[in-house]
């Protein structure tokens, strides 16, 4: 099959509720309430804007790596991630101009190890939301 053939669609839908607050929701998921956030004059406990875009990529990658370790079958207990995204003022804008995914994959077997380096770096070179985003996204996978 040609994925690069292939064209998705994806919707979503967002709804100003009070003050710099607002719900995003998409038709079958969930509602998420979403704010400014705090540093811009807005919102403590809420997503904001920023959370979700360091989040997408350090989802994005989670998922790709899940689907190429089942392809490739590679055991492993656990998959966790963080992720620290870094926004900053560019040519009089703010932007993020950098993004560090650390997730840590423990393994079923040591001697998988240089198998699950080389397919955590595999899903990050074939993550979509990575690949579609301008700042720089930086791998630094732990493998136990």
């Amino acid at each position: 099959m040609d994925v690069r053939s292939k064209v998705y669609t994806y919707h979503t839908s967002v709804k100003w509720t009070e003050q710099r607050k607002g719900v995003i929701s998409c038709t079958g998921k969930p509602d998420v309430q979403v704010a400014t956030p705090p540093e811009f004059k807005g919102h403590e406990g809420i997503w904001s804007p920023e959370d979700l875009f360091v989040a997408s990529a350090n989802i994005c990658l989670m998922t790709t790596f899940l689907s190429v370790a089942d392809r490739a079958g590679l055991a492993f207990t656990s998959y966790e991630s963080v992720a620290e995204g870094r926004l900053e003022v560019v040519d009089g804008k703010f932007q993020f101009t950098a993004i560090t995914l650390k997730p840590t994959i423990t393994l079923t077997m040591s001697s998988d190890a240089a198998k699950a380096k080389e397919l955590i770096e595999k899903a990050e070179a074939n993550c979509l939301i990575s690949n579609s985003m301008k700042s720089r996204v930086t791998l630094e996978a732990t493998i136990r």
